[in-house]
């Protein structure tokens, strides 16, 4: 066997739980963005949906952000702690972003128009000790 072949292969700790979160010093979320109209796109597209252009760039998502649209979940897969507020929320660069709103003590209190800041969180670890890394929005 090769030296190559003999040497560990390194295992993350964290991972994110969808392709477009980005960890590590400074999380943030990264949008698919048409290089004709700059429409954003968190999934692979071949085709923008709005001018039908072809070429994306990948694009930083802005932290700040408002609720624009919200409900807040009283029922849930059994292991999901409710109730919670799942959101729209439009960053501060125009990005609509369908996520939770944290660390809210009642999620009652949660109200249209409001600030939020981008955060990460640990969503789970599994048996090796990899971290799974979600986001979501709180309140400035």
């Amino acid at each position: 066997m090769t030296e190559e072949a003999t040497e560990a292969v390194e295992i993350p700790t964290q991972l994110p739980i969808v392709d477009y979160l980005r960890i590590g010093d400074d999380p943030h979320l990264a949008a698919n963005e048409c290089v004709g109209c700059e429409a954003r796109y968190f999934d692979r597209r071949n085709a923008c949906a709005k001018c039908g252009k072809e070429e994306f760039r990948s694009v930083r998502v802005a932290d700040d952000a408002t609720l624009r649209s919200f409900s807040v979940v009283y029922r849930a897969a059994p292991g999901i702690p409710v109730p919670y507020v799942s959101a729209i929320v439009l960053t501060d660069d125009g990005t609509s972003v369908r996520a939770n709103v944290v660390g809210l003590d009642d999620p009652m209190k949660a109200e249209l128009g409001m600030r939020l800041r981008f955060t990460t969180f640990s969503c789970g670890t599994d048996d090796n000790g990899t971290d799974c890394v979600a986001f979501g929005y709180a309140a400035a």
